[in-house]
């Protein structure tokens, strides 16, 4: 059931009892988490926070802790599936669910004991209504009733006759409405999308209980960035949350404008811009910035010969000089960096790029300390799906968590050289796939697998890492192929997972169009090919579109995809 309350519903009914947070692994459920925890710390309220990063985890974290809590909290987790029938608790046990995952399973929208969404209502949830997927049992129970009566036998036989029409009647009434369940169900559940942040509905909750620190206005910033930088909602959601949020941002930095001398609160500062879309530039060189952004490497083709070409061509058109450019970003000329943004906006605009300017929001610590919000959710992200240290997969999650409080810059300066790496490896995989042909169609969608022994094949076995190299694959793979056909396709994505076990994982991600809505059709098809091939895959994952799959059922499965979806 929806909450339509967050505070009276939620807040006031947890805050007097110990709560068990589930939060799934991925940036903006680390900023909700973070908002949460703040507010929890205000209220002194006890809490246990488990990281879970699939549906194997979270099945296991409430078996291990369903006795000793009844209260939990699930962030970014849990929304889209029916989880009574997962999870089986006891009646007494309550479910808050906050979760940007769409579309929401029905039950739990329907359930009014022990499930409560807290979700933004004016999202379109396009919720089919009670009476077309549910039905009272008493209709059937009535049909075996009037049997036997002690009466005459032409009486009898009219009212068996009655009976028989009526029953007949009602099963095809019944199998009418079977059919059309099943119908609306399918057009109901048929896409994937995200709605509204996580972080951004915890922020709401701060806000209307007027504990709202700048801290958490910094930390839904980044949940949004989150959703933007992952491609997971459209630019028209972009804009109207960032536009929500910056009124908040203008209400914080307005309380202590009226001093002569205005200080930023707690020697923290938010400020809304309009900043270039270059991964990193401000701690990296505007060179590397250039090379290692989807945007700017797929427009100017880097992985060619030509594209290198345009690329100084770019950099001259700008009269910048190549030792200014490939050293760190904060030692170049002052006089350089003053009109740097005009000088670069106007000579993308020659060169085809017009989308290089991008609203965000950026944060100073003290005087020295400058991040954008996309820079947080690279250096987090890269954190919690770091390979380099072998350990429990919780340190890497409390790493990244860690990271967002701004006492842990040290954490979060290696956040940002992991993400270098990341960015690197990703783009170089990109040009390694279309310099070699491996993007290939398979008819109604592209296809591109990594082989094992492919450099810095184990990072993209994480998902968070593939998603990201599979938009980045499929952005410059539509800005290098002349075939039109090809723009308009999916991409299905493979790398190696685990080589003993022999599994591979795979993601399926939408077309990449300028209206695209950002819907993944995916989910749904890769349960169907592999109910009706019998391969052995795990839907382990939050998100439907992502799959691991035994390496030996890939051709049969694939082979099933392409019949289900021609």
């Amino acid at each position: 059931m929806f909450v339509s309350d967050c505070r009276r519903e939620f807040y006031d009914v947890i805050v007097s009892q110990r709560v068990l947070l589930l939060v799934a692994s991925d940036v903006d459920a680390l900023c909700a988490c973070k908002i949460l925890q703040a507010l929890f710390q205000c209220d002194h309220v006890q809490y246990t926070l488990v990281p879970v990063s699939g549906w194997q985890e979270l099945e296991t974290a409430f078996l291990e802790h369903k006795d000793q809590f009844k209260y939990f909290v699930l962030i970014n987790c849990g929304a889209n599936v029916d989880l009574l029938e997962i999870l089986q608790p006891e009646e007494d046990t309550f479910f808050f669910v906050c979760d940007s995952h769409r579309p929401i399973n029905v039950v739990n929208v329907y359930n009014d004991t022990q499930i409560k969404l807290l979700v933004k209502q004016d999202d379109d949830l396009d919720v089919p209504a009670y009476d077309d997927i549910f039905r009272d049992e008493e209709d059937e129970e009535e049909d075996s009733e009037n049997e036997s009566d002690g009466s005459e036998p032409t009486e009898k036989r009219r009212r068996f006759e009655e009976d028989v029409i009526e029953r007949t009647m009602k099963r095809r009434q019944r199998r009418e409405w079977e059919a059309r369940r099943r119908e609306i169900l399918f057009d109901y559940e048929q896409y994937e999308y995200h709605g509204t942040s996580s972080a951004m509905v915890m922020f709401d909750l701060a806000w209307i209980m007027s504990k709202d620190l700048n801290d958490m206005l910094w930390w839904a910033i980044v949940g949004l960035t989150d959703q933007w930088v992952q491609d997971k909602i459209t630019q028209m959601k972009y804009v109207t949350d960032i536009g929500i949020l910056q009124r908040h941002v203008s209400r914080h930095n307005h309380r202590n404008e009226d001093e002569e001398n205005s200080l930023s609160i707690d020697c923290m500062r938010i400020a809304f811009e309009y900043d270039l879309r270059l991964a990193l530039y401000q701690h990296w060189s505007l060179y590397e910035s250039l090379c290692n952004t989807s945007y700017t490497s797929a427009s100017l083709k880097l992985w060619s010969v030509q594209g290198q070409k345009r690329l100084q061509e770019f950099l001259a058109d700008m009269g910048l000089p190549l030792k200014q450019v490939k050293q760190k970003f904060n030692s170049m000329d002052m006089s350089l960096k003053e009109n740097l943004r005009e000088m670069i906006e106007e000579s993308a605009n020659k060169f085809g790029m017009k989308d290089l300017r991008v609203q965000t929001f950026s944060i100073h610590f003290g005087f020295k300390n400058k991040f954008s919000a996309s820079d947080i959710v690279y250096a987090t992200a890269s954190l919690m799906e770091n390979i380099e240290k072998e350990g429990p997969e919780t340190t890497n999650f409390i790493k990244a968590l860690d990271s967002l409080s701004r006492g842990n810059l040290d954490k979060l300066h290696q956040g940002l050289d992991l993400a270098k790496k990341q960015l690197r490896a990703i783009q170089q995989t990109v040009a390694s796939c279309i310099c070699t042909n491996l993007v290939i169609s398979q008819g109604p969608f592209l296809y591109c697998s990594l082989m094992e022994g492919t450099p810095d094949v184990k990072l993209f076995s994480k998902p968070v890492s593939l998603c990201l190299l599979s938009k980045y694959l499929l952005k410059s793979f539509v800005c290098s192929t002349k075939n039109k056909r090809c723009k308009l396709l999916p991409l299905i994505m493979a790398a190696p997972m685990d080589v003993e076990q022999g599994t591979v994982i795979m993601v399926g991600i939408p077309p990449e169009t300028e209206s695209s809505d950002k819907k993944n059709f995916f989910g749904r098809a890769f349960e169907k090919a592999a109910d009706s091939t019998n391969s052995r895959t795990l839907h382990n994952h939050f998100d439907m579109s992502i799959i691991e799959l035994k390496t030996e059922d890939r051709s049969k499965f694939l082979d099933a995809l392409i019949s289900l979806l021609s």
